[in-house]
């Protein structure tokens, strides 16, 4: 099983969701969070000021799946979250040891 975390821009949830469940892919968590890569933010005005944005806003979109669909979720992340401009994010695939669902007691891939 794994952990697959998403870093997307905020405007493409709505595509990544779609690509997910279109591809049999269920569950996910999404969080607001704030970051930047090689962009390193960038500057805007306010009322006639000039100020630096050095944390651009972003989503963070998990989803544990069973190893055999590693490869789908990552490409449907990937397709569904591309701009092809600087800042589309990142993708990071850990590896879970254990899952257990509350409700159930289920473990393991059963759990997902």
């Amino acid at each position: 099983m794994k952990l697959i975390t998403a870093i997307i821009k905020p405007f493409k949830l709505d595509e990544v969701h779609t690509a997910l469940l279109e591809s049999g892919i269920q569950g996910m968590t999404v969080c607001e969070v704030r970051g930047f890569g090689r962009q390193k933010g960038h500057t805007e005005l306010y009322r006639g000021a000039e100020y630096q944005v050095d944390f651009l806003p972003k989503l963070q979109v998990q989803v544990a799946v069973a190893d055999e669909q590693v490869e789908l979720t990552l490409e449907c992340l990937c397709q569904a979250g591309r701009t092809g401009k600087i800042g589309d994010g990142k993708v990071f695939v850990t590896p879970l040891d254990e899952v257990i669902r509350i409700r159930t007691g289920e473990t393991g891939a059963a759990a997902l």
